[in-house]
């Protein structure tokens, strides 16, 4: 028997080091080579890092919350001498080529790091929406035209393993019927424990948290934050939307105001290029970008994420409205992708029926701009000088204060408001 030191290896996209998050494995536990043993959160995404051989645990490194440095100890195991020789598996070593996007080179080797083979096993395994499996095996489906998503997987969490792709190539060849993939079941949530009075709760702030804590403490602190409120008469708007939606089958979605306003703002960025823009800090370069990257703050159960529609420009108000609900419903349900979750040039947020009279949101760094969404509600107002019952609506938008001008902002949130109330005028001229 011989020991193998794995280190965290290069997570791609410059990570320099990880958060862990949570263990899957303990010093004694057995594992098969592809089992994921570790979960870390990079600056860019959470990532289930797999088992680089068959083995026991000697040790790991670092608690939960603990940042690991790449290249440092994350685990020992014991292996047979053949294993620990070579550093990594054959089907590691013969599935690289297929890996198109690995990243650079690990640090360390001969055993004691982590081999480019096994860096493009991690990123695939990062890799959001997709069947866990390993590049070997990933490869072969290919290779043999196979969706893996019809394979059922009997490894940890469904994990595709090499003798499940045998049993399905085998029986398709034999003309038998082939199991589908299982649909995961629902893991009921644990209910808390009775709390006495007086009693305190200490929850260690890891993961997606942290990450969230420090982006808004940076955004908050860096960012000279302008906030512009606005009322908005939304009665047209809702008998356009109602009108709409009773044109739906059964059972369709429904549209919300959000594609409305998607709709509206992309109409009027075209005139204020300033809000569709990134602050590059460290070239001291403000990027205006001709597509619009609508980012859609969305509340997760790990947390606010923010995946993006991308190329709204070019969407309909159907078009959209589908795009918004399945970006956020793959956030929701973590299988957005990391290009889904990334690139957003303008973000909205809403908190529905939950949206209050105003709000004051956060800017999503290095954008420029946020657009809120507040509660609709009918009221009395005064109404070609008569009072009336009318459906209104607040925008709370925030604005870097640095390159967008009060005058500029308060002009692009009037161009908003007079789309909005006049929803004609969202779908006429380009």
């Amino acid at each position: 028997m011989s020991r193998f030191v794995f280190k965290l290896p290069d997570l791609g996209e410059g990570t320099v080091e990880a958060e862990i998050v949570g263990w899957r494995v303990k010093p004694g536990d057995t594992v098969a080579e592809d089992d994921v043993v570790v979960e870390v959160m990079t600056e860019k995404a959470a990532v289930e890092v797999p088992a680089p051989v068959s083995g026991r645990v000697v040790s790991t490194s670092g608690e939960p919350g603990d940042m690991v440095p790449v290249g440092a100890e994350l685990i020992v195991f014991e292996t047979e001498a053949g294993a620990a020789a070579h550093g990594v598996p054959a089907t590691l070593a013969s599935a690289a080529p297929a890996a198109a996007a690995a990243p650079a080179a690990a640090r360390g080797g001969n055993g004691h790091g982590a081999s480019a083979a096994l860096q493009a096993h991690v990123a695939v395994a990062a890799a959001r929406g997709r069947v866990a499996t390993s590049p070997a095996i990933r490869r072969r489906a290919h290779e043999a035209g196979i969706d893996l998503k019809q394979v059922a997987g009997s490894g940890p969490s469904g994990r595709i393993v090499s003798k499940d792709l045998d049993a399905f190539v085998a029986r398709s060849a034999q003309g038998q019927p082939v199991p589908l993939r299982p649909a995961p079941r629902a893991v009921p949530a644990a209910k808390a424990p009775p709390r006495t009075a007086g009693a305190t709760e200490e929850i260690k702030v890891i993961g997606l948290r942290r990450l969230i804590a420090q982006r808004m403490t940076e955004a908050k602190r860096n960012i000279p934050h302008f906030a512009y409120i606005e009322e908005l008469d939304i009665t047209e708007l809702e008998g356009l939307r109602q009108h709409l939606n009773s044109k739906l089958e059964r059972g369709a979605p429904g549209l919300t105001y959000l594609p409305f306003l998607a709709l509206a703002l992309v109409r009027v960025l075209k005139d204020f290029p300033q809000c569709n823009a990134h602050y590059d800090a460290e070239r001291g370069v403000i990027v205006r970008h001709a597509a619009v990257h609508l980012g859609v703050a969305t509340q997760t159960p790990d947390g606010l994420k923010v995946p993006v529609v991308h190329d709204a420009q070019d969407r309909s108000l159907w078009d959209l409205a589908a795009e918004m609900r399945r970006v956020s419903e793959a956030a929701r349900t973590n299988k957005a992708t990391r290009e889904e979750l990334s690139g957003s040039t303008i973000t909205i947020t809403s908190l529905g029926r939950l949206g209050g009279i105003a709000s004051t949101p956060i800017i999503n760094a290095p954008e420029v701009a946020i657009i809120g969404v507040n509660r609709a509600v009918e009221r009395p107002v005064v109404f070609e000088g008569a009072i009336a019952i009318r459906r209104t609506m607040n925008l709370s938008s925030s604005f870097d204060h640095r390159f967008v001008d009060g005058y500029d902002a308060a002009a692009m949130i009037q161009a908003l408001k007079e789309c909005l109330e006049h929803p004609a005028t969202i779908f006429i001229g380009s």
